[in-house]
Protein backbone atom coordinates (compact mmCIF):
# COMPACT_ATOMS: atom_id res chain seq x y z
CA UNK A 1 0.00 0.00 0.00
CA UNK A 2 1.59 3.18 -0.96
CA UNK A 3 0.81 6.33 1.53
CA UNK A 4 -1.01 9.23 -0.57
CA UNK A 5 0.91 12.27 -0.87
CA UNK A 6 -0.93 15.20 0.96
CA UNK A 7 2.16 17.34 1.56
CA UNK A 8 0.65 20.04 -0.22
CA UNK A 9 -2.68 20.19 1.81
CA UNK A 10 -0.86 19.77 5.05
CA UNK A 11 1.72 22.82 4.34
CA UNK A 12 -0.87 25.11 3.34
CA UNK A 13 -0.91 26.65 7.00
CA UNK A 14 2.91 27.18 6.90
CA UNK A 15 3.22 28.65 3.75
CA UNK A 16 2.96 32.14 4.81
CA UNK A 17 5.50 31.96 7.27
CA UNK A 18 8.46 33.90 7.63
CA UNK A 19 11.43 31.87 8.57
CA UNK A 20 11.23 33.66 12.28
CA UNK A 21 7.30 32.21 12.55
CA UNK A 22 8.65 28.75 11.43
CA UNK A 23 11.13 28.66 13.83
CA UNK A 24 9.10 29.88 16.73
CA UNK A 25 6.30 27.45 15.26
CA UNK A 26 9.03 24.94 15.40
CA UNK A 27 10.17 25.36 19.08
CA UNK A 28 6.36 25.74 20.06
CA UNK A 29 5.61 21.53 18.41
CA UNK A 30 9.32 20.61 19.98
CA UNK A 31 8.27 21.52 23.38
CA UNK A 32 4.68 20.11 23.39
CA UNK A 33 5.61 17.14 22.35
CA UNK A 34 8.31 16.97 25.22
CA UNK A 35 6.25 18.19 28.10
CA UNK A 36 4.75 14.94 29.13
CA UNK A 37 7.96 13.70 29.08
CA UNK A 38 9.42 16.15 31.54
CA UNK A 39 6.52 16.24 33.76
CA UNK A 40 7.22 12.60 34.43
CA UNK A 41 10.66 12.70 34.82
CA UNK A 42 9.76 15.86 37.78
CA UNK A 43 7.21 13.20 39.27
CA UNK A 44 8.58 9.64 38.82
CA UNK A 45 11.64 8.08 39.56
CA UNK A 46 13.41 4.67 40.15
CA UNK A 47 15.76 2.96 42.21
CA UNK A 48 17.90 2.51 39.05
CA UNK A 49 18.03 6.48 38.23
CA UNK A 50 18.36 7.01 41.68
CA UNK A 51 21.52 4.76 41.86
CA UNK A 52 23.13 6.45 38.55
CA UNK A 53 22.85 9.73 39.80
CA UNK A 54 24.94 8.71 42.98
CA UNK A 55 27.40 7.07 40.51
CA UNK A 56 27.99 10.40 38.64
CA UNK A 57 28.03 12.14 41.90
CA UNK A 58 31.12 10.68 42.79
CA UNK A 59 30.11 7.05 45.28
CA UNK A 60 30.88 4.13 44.00
CA UNK A 61 28.41 1.27 42.99
CA UNK A 62 28.22 -0.66 46.47
CA UNK A 63 27.94 2.99 47.91
CA UNK A 64 24.99 4.01 45.72
CA UNK A 65 23.00 0.36 46.18
CA UNK A 66 22.99 0.97 49.74
CA UNK A 67 21.68 4.67 49.97
CA UNK A 68 19.35 4.42 47.45
CA UNK A 69 18.34 0.99 49.57
CA UNK A 70 17.74 2.81 52.81
CA UNK A 71 16.51 6.34 51.10
CA UNK A 72 13.74 4.01 49.46
CA UNK A 73 13.29 2.54 52.83
CA UNK A 74 12.67 5.64 54.39
CA UNK A 75 9.97 6.72 52.01
CA UNK A 76 12.22 9.46 50.41
CA UNK A 77 13.26 8.19 46.95
CA UNK A 78 10.82 10.48 45.42
CA UNK A 79 12.94 13.74 46.92
CA UNK A 80 15.24 12.18 44.91
CA UNK A 81 18.48 10.42 46.61
CA UNK A 82 21.43 12.82 45.79
CA UNK A 83 18.99 15.89 46.88
CA UNK A 84 18.50 13.91 50.34
CA UNK A 85 22.41 13.63 50.30
CA UNK A 86 23.12 17.24 49.72
CA UNK A 87 20.77 18.82 51.87
CA UNK A 88 22.12 16.45 54.46
CA UNK A 89 25.69 18.10 53.47
CA UNK A 90 24.43 21.47 53.26
CA UNK A 91 22.74 21.43 56.95
CA UNK A 92 25.70 19.28 58.47
CA UNK A 93 28.64 21.14 57.24
CA UNK A 94 29.79 18.24 55.36
CA UNK A 95 31.02 17.65 51.71
CA UNK A 96 28.22 15.19 50.19
CA UNK A 97 30.53 12.19 49.77
CA UNK A 98 31.18 12.40 53.75
CA UNK A 99 27.53 12.90 54.48
CA UNK A 100 26.49 10.17 51.88
CA UNK A 101 29.07 7.60 53.58
CA UNK A 102 27.38 9.05 57.77
CA UNK A 103 24.17 7.73 56.46
CA UNK A 104 25.46 4.25 55.25
CA UNK A 105 27.02 3.91 58.82
CA UNK A 106 23.52 4.83 59.99
CA UNK A 107 23.82 8.20 60.86
CA UNK A 108 21.82 11.10 60.63
CA UNK A 109 18.50 9.60 59.36
CA UNK A 110 16.03 11.13 62.26
CA UNK A 111 17.19 14.40 60.98
CA UNK A 112 17.43 13.82 57.05
CA UNK A 113 13.62 11.84 57.63
CA UNK A 114 12.70 15.69 59.66
CA UNK A 115 13.87 17.73 56.93
CA UNK A 116 11.88 16.02 54.17
CA UNK A 117 8.81 14.70 55.87
CA UNK A 118 8.05 18.63 57.20
CA UNK A 119 8.26 18.64 60.83
CA UNK A 120 12.02 20.31 60.95
CA UNK A 121 11.60 23.40 63.19
CA UNK A 122 12.75 26.39 60.69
Amino acid sequence: MQRADDFEVRKKHLENMTDEELDEYFWELANRIVEPLVELAQTHTSPSIERSVLLRMGFNSLQAKELVKRIHEKGLLGKGAGNVILKLSEKKGLNYIEAGKALIEGKYWDEVEKMFKGVEDE
